[in-house]
């Protein structure tokens, strides 16, 4: 492992909803609780956790992936029988633009401060080439410079389709393969090669929803956690966790952030590593060193 390292933690974060939007009525009507419906008609932003996380992170000496959704928008971009589809709804109502200049900003100021900033493929990008590359491309205009990698929106994987994807638009990695109600390492200990190249691939371990969910108490998630890294540490294995950035919201998500931190904090004491998925892939591939690369204009 790196550097003598027990084990390997990979902190990953897909940016999904950083505004609070349909959800407010939503947990209002759920929870008989109007005070979810604030954020509607104030300046609040209780799923904005930016600031929050790279403190946070910055505190614990760690750094990690921002995997971030340049998604369709359902009335830009769909036809209009298909805005009466519940399930279009929740795919495509309440996202935000990658242009945003706000968007932008934390973009730049994450890559900046050494945070990783890499492509979360959109709903219906896993096999469209077309879709993948333009979401590449704007999201490096923004940036200033190429990404390494990247994870699918849901999961979504077309085996071996959306790999060969990634690596015919020069992506090093996915992180896309794994559960969202399952962890563990369903997959094997390490980095795969499904290419037996360069390309790789960074299984989930385990995603903070199938850790601590509402049936699940704090101690109980840690326990479980702690149990992975052990498992982890056994096998000098790499481990890769997902949390989204609202459940750092104590408000709305109690336990998960204090969870993140405890994690964090006993892989740093069970001398593993802990960082970024690029940084990481940095570090193994030793020679083959990846480098940011600047991004050129299209003639």
């Amino acid at each position: 492992m790196l550097d003598d390292h027990a084990f390997a933690v990979c902190l990953t974060h897909d940016v999904d909803r950083p505004y609070k939007t349909y959800q407010a009525p939503y947990y209002a009507l759920v929870n008989r609780d109007l005070s979810q419906l604030r954020s509607l008609f104030s300046r609040e932003r209780p799923y904005w956790q930016f600031e929050e996380i790279m403190a946070l992170e910055d505190d614990l000496g760690v750094r990690s992936t921002f995997f971030f959704l340049n998604e369709q928008s359902l009335f830009r971009d769909k036809s209009p029988r298909e805005w009466l589809r519940p399930a279009n709804w929740k795919l495509f109502v309440g996202r935000y633009e990658i242009t945003d200049p706000a968007i932008v900003d934390v973009i730049r100021e994450l890559d900046a401060g050494g945070w990783e900033v890499g492509l979360h493929g959109s709903y219906e990008s896993p096999d469209d080439p077309v879709r993948l590359r333009e979401e590449k491309s704007q999201l490096e205009r923004v940036l200033g410079h190429e990404i390494t990698g990247g994870r699918q929106h849901y999961l979504r994987l077309a085996r071996p389709d959306t790999w060969e994807i990634h690596r015919e638009l020069g992506l090093r990695y996915d992180a896309s393969l794994g559960s969202t109600d399952e962890v563990g390492f369903r997959h094997g200990y390490g980095l795969l090669r499904p290419f037996d190249d360069e390309f790789a691939v960074f299984p989930l371990t385990a995603m903070e929803v199938a850790l601590l969910g509402p049936e699940t108490d704090l101690e109980s998630a840690r326990e479980r956690g702690y149990d992975l890294f052990r498992e982890a540490e056994r096998n000098d294995a790499v481990a890769t966790l997902l949390w989204h950035p609202r459940f750092f919201n104590e408000d709305e998500f109690s336990g998960y952030r204090q969870l993140y931190v405890d994690l964090v904090e006993y892989a740093q004491e069970r001398n593993a590593w802990v960082g970024s998925c690029a940084e990481f892939l940095r570090r193994v591939d030793g020679s083959r060193e990846l480098e940011r690369k600047p991004v050129r204009e299209r003639p």
